[in-house]
């Protein structure tokens, strides 16, 4: 009796099902995952150099303490220090981790070599900026923690109450942590070297904290300094975070009488936008001498 012939082009069940499935075909992981990754990366790596960790969330928070000890019973903004300088101390950092730690990091693994050696493998190139905005977002959500809780637990500052108040916090925050990344990636190649891009990074930033109303009122500085302060996004986030902690009275020290928010939201969504162009036109994954 013969036996029936077996269909040897017909896979079989268990091949069939390998071949079924995306990942086992062979097909690389999507963007995203990739992105997610090397998010996962990065915080680990700048976690694990504990002088950038105690330097990035203890400098904001220092200042904090240090305004609302010493200016405690001799401030005269008809509220306590604390409660002034709290929204602006928060613009401040998350404009440090994103701006600032953007800037200097990127400039750094360039001019180590580190995009390059990048560029070279299948690694999409947009995976390595959802790495990095994993890490902002990482960084920006630890330093508002940060502060919102010393201020309240060591300081008893009054935090908002509102639904409206913690919205206009969150899309303040969301705007002003793209628009300074995009710049502190765009900014970053502008320097040639690690030193020469502390200076272009930190020395601007240093000068925009005094010009934004940061430490000093913005009913207190001239005209003319705010408009310098008004083409960046430090001055608008600050003054978002102000409309939502500060009473409504306090609006009267605003140079136009009130908090504008929605000059702040067209400011912010702009420098999403102009950050986005200067870091598709002047984006650069090796060193000038790299050609």
């Amino acid at each position: 009796m013969s036996t029936p012939s077996t269909d040897r082009s017909q896979p079989s069940n268990g091949a069939a099902r390998t071949s079924g499935h995306p990942a086992r075909r062979g097909r690389p992981p999507g963007v995203l995952r990739v992105g997610l990754s090397r998010g996962w990366l990065e915080i680990r790596t700048f976690c694990r150099e504990w002088e950038s960790v105690v330097f990035t969330f203890s400098l904001p928070a220092l200042i904090l303490a240090m305004f609302a000890s010493i200016f405690d019973g001799m401030f005269d903004m008809g509220m306590p220090a604390v409660d002034y300088y709290l929204p602006g101390l928060i613009a401040m950092g998350l404009m440090s981790v994103s701006f600032q730690t953007l800037g200097t990091t990127i400039a750094s693994e360039r001019e180590h070599g580190g995009l390059r050696r990048l560029r070279g493998t299948p690694m999409p190139p947009s995976a390595y900026f959802v790495g990095k905005t994993v890490l902002v977002l990482f960084l920006a959500l630890g330093q508002v923690g940060l502060l919102l809780g010393m201020g309240w637990l060591l300081f008893d500052a009054d935090l908002p109450t509102t639904a409206t108040a913690w919205a206009t916090i969150a899309w303040v925050f969301v705007l002003g942590t793209v628009g300074c990344s995009l710049l502190g990636i765009a900014v970053s190649s502008l320097a040639r070297t690690t030193q020469a891009a502390s200076t272009v990074v930190v020395v601007p930033f240093l000068v925009l904290q005094f010009t934004s109303g940061i430490f000093v009122p913005v009913v207190a500085l001239p005209d003319w300094v705010l408009a310098g302060a008004s083409l960046f996004p430090l001055l608008w986030m600050a003054q978002g975070l102000r409309g939502a902690f500060f009473p409504e009275r306090m609006a009267a020290l605003e140079p136009s009488g009130a908090w504008d928010l929605h000059l702040v939201a067209v400011a912010l969504g702009a420098w999403c936008v102009v950050g986005l162009v200067l870091t598709l036109l002047t984006f650069r994954w090796k060193t000038r001498k790299d050609g």
